[in-house]
């Protein structure tokens, strides 16, 4: 079992670490920007360029044996596994688009990018489970500030690209080969196992509300920059200059260990104002919590007492459980901790899959194709075109923690609302990218953008509260293969086929107009359309959890009972 870090302040620099960490495992977002570079130096059709696309969201979402193993291994191992698979993936990739290389064959540059993406499962599940666990009262909030840092990382990388690599693809997989592992690597050490807070405290909301506005004040300088870059022809030292301010925005969360370390007596002197106003109930409740959480896991010994049973009659365990002398064993309720395969046959597991897979697997479609969409559409630099939707994307990802954080605990609304009403808008904003309106493209980019950082921010915690955080790393990471499902039907497929028969009638290798893509974006309406109604049918069967779980105002973990 690993030995948990004590103390308060411990989580908080595992917390600034994560930071650097999910924006190393936003790696999968810069695929727009280097594809360019493998449809023309390597020659492949658009439909063959999606198929690699779909490559780079398989490797990104398949973290299955990321999600078993984070129960066995330190985060250090699964983190230095990341750093092997970054490494050698983008590596491959550099050689191919740097012509260092002839001639590989498709298949290897598609396994090679599903490896490279790989890495963004280990990295992420690493720094997510860790930190939830760490921060486990305040799970939406963690949850919205880690994916919020993936989502934003498409635009940081952007920044990388046009101020210090000028625009250079083979540079760029040269340095996500390089520069990745290397941060993983500095980082690894601060990413570990801590106890976890005994109850509410004052001074951890105020530490949240500073780590969301760096983040939104780095999402605003990125946007900022990128525009201005795309406008003003700025010299290489300007370039620098603001890549080195990217850099210490992305330092921000370390001034909270900083502060307590400097400044130890005021929050020893918050956390005991906090602690007076709490009753014993309360105090008892998130110690039962601390300890669910952090017990070792023992599959062997459940086996084991499964198949003892085998040996015993029915009548005789019948007589035990009567005399007291056995407990039976009863099955988990929705909030308490799950097994994989105790949750997987479960309807609310299946709904929030299917209705993840219809937001995700629409937005990514998109988010794949984006480049040849804008210059179908007219915009042949399609630098902030990317970079808004990085910036919206994490929007949504940020403020889906923070407003179904606020809702579940001041009306116990489930955090599955938000999806729906996020579908919904993704309905209307798939209509304006098909009728191609003048003026509509960066709108409908925007929209898209905030409605799919929200599917992100709502199923995280939404599956840690239905399921608990026992199991979560795998539960998570299978809810996430919805991802490269939805890419591969929806972008691979049609999109990809859709785009090439068009391009095929105009005799030429590109495809120019609304046609190219308006029967797709058609299919998505109607996808959404769906999705929207199965998540009205999940937020209406999990509000009595909600109601449970969240009945006096802030999270209460469900006791286990024998009835």
């Amino acid at each position: 079992m690993a030995v948990l870090k004590e103390g308060s302040r411990p989580p908080w620099v595992g917390l600034a670490a994560a930071v650097w960490v999910q924006i190393a495992a936003g790696n999968a977002y810069t695929f727009p920007l280097y594809s360019p570079a493998l449809k023309s130096v390597l020659g492949f059709s658009q439909q063959q360029l999606t198929i690699i696309g779909v490559a780079n969201d398989i490797g990104e979402n398949v973290g299955i044996l990321p999600g078993i193993a984070c129960n066995k291994f330190p985060p250090w191992v699964i983190l230095l596994v990341g750093v092997c698979l970054s490494f050698f993936g983008y590596g491959v990739l550099w050689l191919a688009v740097s012509q260092t290389l002839l001639s590989l064959p498709y298949w290897v540059l598609w396994l090679a990018l599903v490896v490279a993406t790989n890495s963004s499962a280990w990295m992420g599940t690493a720094v997510l489970v860790t930190n939830m666990r760490n921060f486990p009262l305040s799970r939406g909030t963690v949850a919205g500030i880690l994916k919020g840092y993936v989502g934003l990382s498409g635009a940081v990388f952007t920044e990388i690209f046009a101020m210090v690599l000028n625009d250079s693809a083979s540079e760029l997989l040269l340095f996500l080969a390089l520069g990745i592992p290397i941060i993983c690597l500095v980082m690894m050490y601060f990413i570990r196992a801590c106890t976890p807070a005994s109850g509410e405290d004052s001074s951890e909301h105020v530490h949240f509300i500073f780590t969301q506005a760096a983040s939104l004040l780095l999402a605003v300088y990125l946007l900022t920059t990128t525009i201005l870059k795309s406008t003003l022809s700025l010299n290489s030292s300007i370039s620098y200059i603001l890549a080195g301010v990217m850099v210490i925005f992305l330092m921000s969360p370390l001034a909270i260990p900083v502060k307590m370390t400097l400044f130890p007596s005021l929050h020893k002197r918050s956390g005991k104002l906090d602690g007076s106003s709490n009753n014993l109930t309360e105090e008892e409740v998130s110690s039962s919590q601390t300890a669910s959480l952090l017990t070792p896991i023992s599959s062997e010994a459940d086996l084991g007492s499964f198949h003892e049973g085998e040996d015993v009659s029915e009548v005789d365990m019948l007589l035990a459980e009567g005399e007291g002398a056995v407990k039976k064993k009863r099955k988990p309720r929705r909030g308490e901790d799950f097994k994989f395969r105790e949750a997987v046959v479960k309807a609310d597991f299946w709904l929030l899959w299917v209705v993840y897979f219809l937001g995700v697997g629409s937005g990514v479609t998109v988010l794949n194709n984006l480049a040849q969409i804008g210059v179908a559409l007219g915009v042949n630099d399609t630098t902030i075109l990317l970079s808004l939707f990085s910036f919206c994307n994490f929007l949504g990802r940020l403020g889906a923690g923070v407003v179904s954080e606020h809702f579940v605990r001041s009306k116990t609304i489930p955090r599955t609302f938000w999806m729906m009403v996020t579908q919904i808008i993704m309905i209307v904003t798939f209509l304006l990218y098909a009728s191609a309106l003048s003026g509509t493209l960066y709108a409908a980019t925007a929209l898209l953008g905030i409605c799919f950082g929200v599917q992100f921010g709502v199923m995280i915690p939404t599956a840690s509260e239905l399921f608990g955080l026992k199991h979560f790393g795998i539960i998570f990471n299978f809810m996430q293969l919805g991802n490269p499902i939805g890419a591969l039907l929806f972008s691979g497929l049609l999109a990809g086929y859709v785009y090439d028969a068009e391009a095929g009638k105009q005799q030429g290798p590109h495809c120019l107009g609304a046609n190219c893509f308006r029967l797709t974006f058609l299919v998505l309406a109607g996808v959404c359309a769906f999705g929207a109604f199965l998540s009205m049918i999940l937020t209406i069967r999990i509000r009595p959890v909600y109601q449970m779980l969240y009945a006096a105002g802030s999270f209460r973990v469900a006791q286990d009972s024998d009835h």
